[in-house]
């Protein structure tokens, strides 16, 4: 069975998959979680590709939000999930394509040194606003500062991998439309009525999904007995 890695938005950690890395490594799925924050889209996208290049087979790689831009820059993937996420095509990026809405805009406060992080109280309704108030104080309590900068992917893996969108219908991170618009350069596309993070809200939505794609990608074995052939 493939391998799922599952890469996280600005801000974010790999703590914030723990609810979905847990279900899916209990029915025996094998989960990565690389850690981004290294400076730059290229040095993200680097981390991510050293993951999928150390795996035994094509993954199922998930980006949320900014790991969007992440794993369009991969190759090796057996499937692209995009999270509420950008699908940057040659020379955008997620700030070009739309970025942050007003509301997380304002929820951003700059840093001396030149990064950036999120006003608590205000992240915890943008991004979670959909979730029960302890879990989305947990989530608000993990956020990190985000270094400045972000970038522009240098391969478009949508363009030659299938894929499937997520659009997060109650989303107030990152404008819906804007998410159904880049939803069209998918080959497949759901839309789920959650924030923009139903991992921590809603986890099991991911888990079945990624379970499905997982079966999808399973060849079937042959019944005892019966012999196939041309």
């Amino acid at each position: 069975m493939a391998a799922v890695v599952l890469v996280h938005g600005l801000y974010h950690r790999p703590e914030h998959f723990a609810l979905v890395a847990e279900r899916l490594r209990t029915a025996g799925t094998e989960v990565v979680v690389p850690g981004l924050h290294r400076g730059s889209l290229l040095a993200d996208t680097a981390a991510v590709q050293a993951v999928i290049d150390s795996l035994p087979e094509p993954p199922i790689v998930l980006g949320h939000s900014y790991g969007g831009s992440v794993i369009t820059g991969l190759r090796g993937a057996g499937h692209l999930v995009y999270l509420a996420a950008f699908v940057p095509d040659v020379g955008e990026s997620a700030a070009g394509l739309g970025g942050a809405s007003p509301q997380l805009q304002d929820a951003i406060n700059p840093e001396p040194d030149g990064s950036t992080s999120l006003h608590a109280d205000r992240a915890a309704d943008t991004l979670y606003g959909d979730c029960p108030e302890p879990l989305a104080a947990w989530a608000a309590g993990l956020l990190r500062a985000q270094a400045s900068g972000c970038g522009i992917p240098e391969l478009q893996s949508w363009k030659h991998t299938p894929s499937t969108y997520v659009v997060c219908a109650q989303d107030r991170a990152i404008d819906p439309v804007l998410e159904r618009k880049m939803a069209l350069r998918c080959t497949d596309v759901r839309e789920w009525q959650t924030g923009h993070s139903p991992f921590v809200g809603q986890p099991d939505l991911i888990v079945e999904l990624l379970q499905e794609l997982l079966a999808a990608d399973t060849p079937h074995q042959p019944d005892e007995g019966v012999t196939t052939g041309r």
